[in-house]
């Protein structure tokens, strides 16, 4: 799909304003920082956009303030007695110098160990505990995917997980491919059947519209708790680029 970007000002705040091939305008305001975008179709004009955004603005602040009061993990040094998080629960990490290729062992419900060899710098280290979160991520997803298909209705033809840095998941509707973020390993269980429901439900309605919300009020009526949970979660260290 052809885009075009640009920027305007509303209010002293910048919107990202990206024209597509689409029938409908659609505002969002993302983390780590509130960035807000829109997605406007091609014959609308900015005088049309920015009519829409003074018309959200008390929605954008909050939602700015929301993520301006999110706690933020600082960078991870992958070290002994270093905090991780593994589904909403809080891990020190012990570092087992040995041989062998790096892994992490989950000891308890407290502890994780990560097992390198002499001289393996933070790096390595850090995609070892990746790889460990993206093994734990293709345990959990079947099983939901099996509850939720029949009662949502649609059929996932490809899921993925994925390092993402302003999403939480996306879809492709028209191939029924589904991607999750890497982080949602990190976050309470109920955070990531939350944004898995949320991209199969994306696969029935492509937008945030009122229809889109009528089927996350049938299907998970408790779904905006989730969101709160989800926002409330402290947000990985990462050098944000959009």
């Amino acid at each position: 799909m052809n885009t075009e970007a640009s920027e305007i000002r509303v209010d002293g705040i910048a919107v990202r304003v990206l024209r597509k091939d689409i029938k409908n305008l659609h505002l969002g305001v993302y983390p780590p920082n509130g960035r807000v975008r829109v997605a406007a179709p091609l014959a609308v004009g900015d005088d049309a956009v920015r009519l829409a955004v003074v018309g959200r603005l008390g929605w954008i602040k909050k939602q700015q303030a929301t993520f301006a009061a999110q706690t933020r993990e600082s960078p991870r040094e992958m070290v002994s007695g270093e905090s991780h998080y593994f589904l909403g629960r809080r891990y020190r990490l012990r570092v087992v110098v040995d041989e062998g290729p790096s892994r992490v062992v989950q000891q308890n419900r407290t502890r994780l160990e990560l097992h390198v060899s002499v001289g393996v710098d933070s790096r390595v280290r850090e995609r070892a505990l990746q790889r460990w979160y993206r093994q734990r991520l293709r345990e959990l997803i079947p099983p939901l995917l099996e509850k939720w298909r029949p009662i949502v209705g649609v059929r996932v033809a490809f899921w993925g997980v994925k390092r993402m840095k302003t999403r939480w998941g996306s879809c492709n509707d028209a191939a029924g491919r589904i991607w999750l973020n890497l982080e949602l390993a990190k976050k309470p269980p109920a955070c990531l059947e939350y944004i898995l429901v949320h991209e199969m439900v994306h696969l029935k309605e492509r937008h945030h519209t009122d229809r889109f919300r009528a089927y996350m009020d049938r299907f998970m009526p408790q779904w905006r708790l989730r969101r709160e949970e989800l926002n409330r979660a402290p947000l990985a260290h990462e050098e944000w680029r959009y």
